[in-house]
């Protein structure tokens, strides 16, 4: 006999991930179990006592819900016994180098690569973009920073195209990014030119590897500059 979540949880913790998202007749079965700390199996007919603790969360606005339907008013009061807001990244923008550093570690081993750190113009990037997936977005940029990068140190090109799209940085770096970006440009479409428009050439001028050239042409959006077609 294959026990369910509640058995198996009995006199322990069941965490509910969002619970908003629960429909409104698997609500009214829990808010039973909340209110009278009992439940049947599927299928039987005896009733079975069971002594848990409830945690909930959820990222939609529960008392918005209730107005259109969406949340039972009876269940939202039973769970709201002590609420915990948590902020979203982006109002706590001092953790992002520390949870990025973090992540490239642990991506890092699991990869079998060597990653020292990010670089200054990526942790502006970083810092700077507003992260509406919060913590889970931020997790997913660093591991596709360790999986697709070349280099020992995770570079702006690295990042995924959201963040390499999003052009607001601080008022004092402003201009040095965009001196640098600028210089970059140039440089490439120097070499792209002395190469006769040739990648790999240009690659070995410059002194990268090939795929990271074209991952620098597309992102600096400079695809045109040098001849190349806008899908390429």
């Amino acid at each position: 006999m294959k026990k369910g979540r509640l058995e198996v949880v009995n006199t322990g913790t069941l965490f509910l991930d969002e619970i908003g998202e629960m429909s409104l007749s698997l609500q009214a079965k829990l808010l039973r179990v909340l209110q009278h700390r009992e439940f049947e199996r599927v299928g039987g007919t005896h009733t079975m006592k069971v002594d848990v603790r409830f945690l909930a969360a959820t990222n939609r606005n529960l008392e918005e819900a209730m107005k259109t339907g969406g949340f039972r008013p009876d269940l939202f009061h039973r769970v709201n016994v002590v609420s915990i807001t948590l902020p979203p990244l982006r109002e706590h923008r001092e953790d992002i180098p520390l949870l990025a550093m973090y992540y490239a570690a642990v991506y890092s081993d699991k990869c079998k690569r060597h990653v020292d750190g990010v670089a200054p113009e990526a942790r502006t990037l970083l810092m700077n973009y507003d992260w509406p997936g919060n913590v889970r977005e931020l997790e997913n940029a660093i591991e596709r920073a360790v999986v697709l990068g070349l280099g020992k140190t995770i570079v702006a090109e690295d990042l995924p195209e959201t963040l390499l799209e999003n052009k607001t940085v601080a008022s004092t770096g402003s201009k040095y990014h965009e001196t640098i970006t600028a210089l970059k440009q140039q440089l490439i479409v120097e070499a792209v030119q002395r190469s006769g428009g040739k990648i790999i050439d240009a690659a070995k001028l410059l002194g990268l590897h090939p795929k990271y050239l074209h991952r620098l042409v597309r992102t600096l959006d400079i695809r045109r500059l040098i001849g190349l077609d806008a899908d390429t």
